[in-house]
């Protein structure tokens, strides 16, 4: 029945491929670098989000964000750390935090007096309150627009450093200047103009010594000193209050006087160390360590990388036997004579052929009493019994001891088709 039935695949028992070598691969391919990059982004702890219009920080391209400052700093020589990390705070290289309007005054303050025995620290505190630009966007300005542009609302002063314990204690205040003037800055050996009318100042304290100041002589950028004597005054590293951030973030930045002060704040911040590192936890983009992190860290990336060759090997590999395989007979055949045949090639190859002299004798003489009417079949009674049938023939006692004594396995089978031949010539003569 099922050769009257036309096969599908034809004569060679395959099938079309519905796909092409080529699209295959670029599948293959696409969705292998979709899934490293997945893994990567997930480990990195960037899975996307609007990072435009909340806190600023290191990562973030809009206004009032401090991308801008990493790159400055690594263009002038610096190693630069984004830290999503806890345990970023304590690095005894110069540490940057960029604490939000909401910022806890005890923790803050913690992290402070903590860094007093680390190392240098300087604080960028928060100004703008951005949203998303609204409204539509020209169509001749619809390829410059990005998705992380914002627009500066409003300034809003940090209130929760009035509750800093001394020395740290600021009293931040907003001014915005008369109409068609200019807040200008000096300090460092540098001066300029302030980017925006709105600005941010610290009231004096004998605890801080200004390194900014603008043309009022209102301190834009301060130093915490502490009181002579003190262990602060001592001992303490370095800190530094950004009170007014347009001086060093993208806003600020996009001004070369204001870039080069930005340097000589993280210059003198930093006792002219070339490693920094950018705190990204206080504005809730921290993370704790997962298994994903750790496989694209050293030591670990050496194994995640030989593992992504592995995949391409065996990818590349499964790519090239690509497509239906070709039907083939069955490895095991089915029936009694298979049966046979797989046994004996099972006692043949442990080796152990010797071991069938003895049954296989016993069988003969069995075969061998019944063709010749014996009762009770023996070697000495068969041999009387084919002496009258069978006087040429070589006694069978003699074809047993020759297949008892065999060691080797040719010599095994000879002796057993000798015992086999006269089992058929006595059958045949009996029936004859």
């Amino acid at each position: 029945m099922s050769g009257a039935i036309a096969s599908p695949q034809g004569s060679t028992g395959r099938t079309a491929n519905p796909f092409g070598k080529s699209a295959v691969l670029a599948i293959l391919l696409v969705g292998f670098g979709a899934f490293v990059a997945m893994l990567y982004f997930i480990g990195a702890g960037d899975t996307g989000g609007d990072r435009g219009t909340g806190p600023a920080h290191a990562s973030s391209n809009a206004l009032h964000g401090f991308a801008g400052l990493t790159q400055l700093l690594e263009a002038n020589g610096y190693e630069v750390e984004k830290s999503r990390e806890p345990g970023g705070l304590e690095t005894s290289d110069l540490l940057v935090l960029t604490p939000p309007r909401g910022t806890d005054p005890e923790e803050f303050a913690a992290i402070l007096e903590e860094r007093q025995y680390r190392g240098p620290t300087l604080v960028i505190l928060p100004k703008w309150y951005a949203v998303k630009p609204g409204g539509e966007v020209a169509e001749a300005d619809g390829d410059r627009v990005q998705d992380d542009w914002v627009q500066l609302v409003s300034a809003e002063n940090p209130t929760w450093t009035q509750e800093l314990p001394e020395p740290y204690t600021l009293e931040v205040v907003e001014e915005t200047a008369d109409e068609g003037k200019t807040p200008r800055w000096g300090g460092l050996s540098l001066s300029g103009e302030m980017p925006a009318k709105d600005i941010h100042y610290s009231k004096k304290n004998p605890d801080h010594e200004a390194l900014v100041i603008d043309a009022s002589g209102r301190t834009l950028a301060v130093n915490v000193i502490g009181q002579p004597g003190s262990y602060f005054y001592e001992d303490a590293y370095e800190l530094t209050f950004v009170i007014d951030p347009d001086l060093v973030n993208n806003y600020g930045l996009a001004d070369p006087a204001r870039a080069a002060l930005a340097l000589k704040i993280i210059e003198q911040a930093g006792y002219d160390a070339n490693r920094v590192t950018f705190d990204m936890t206080l504005v809730g983009l921290g993370g704790s360590t997962n298994l994903l992190t750790l496989a694209f860290r050293p030591p670990f990336l050496a194994a995640t990388i030989c593992l992504i060759l592995a995949l391409l090997i065996v990818g590349w590999r499964a790519f090239l036997r690509f497509g239906p395989v070709a039907a083939h007979a069955p490895e095991a055949r089915f029936g009694k004579a298979q049966l046979v045949s797989n046994g004996a090639g099972l006692i043949v190859r442990a080796g152990r052929l010797r071991l069938l002299a003895e049954p296989y004798a016993a069988l003969i003489e069995r075969k061998l009493g019944k063709a010749l009417g014996l009762a009770k079949p023996n070697p000495q009674a068969i041999d009387l019994a084919l002496k009258q049938r069978l006087p040429d023939e070589e006694p069978f006692s003699n074809r047993v001891a020759r297949l008892q004594n065999a060691t080797k396995a040719i010599e095994v089978v000879r002796a057993a088709q000798s015992l086999n031949d006269l089992a058929s010539k006595t059958v045949g003569k009996s029936k004859r």
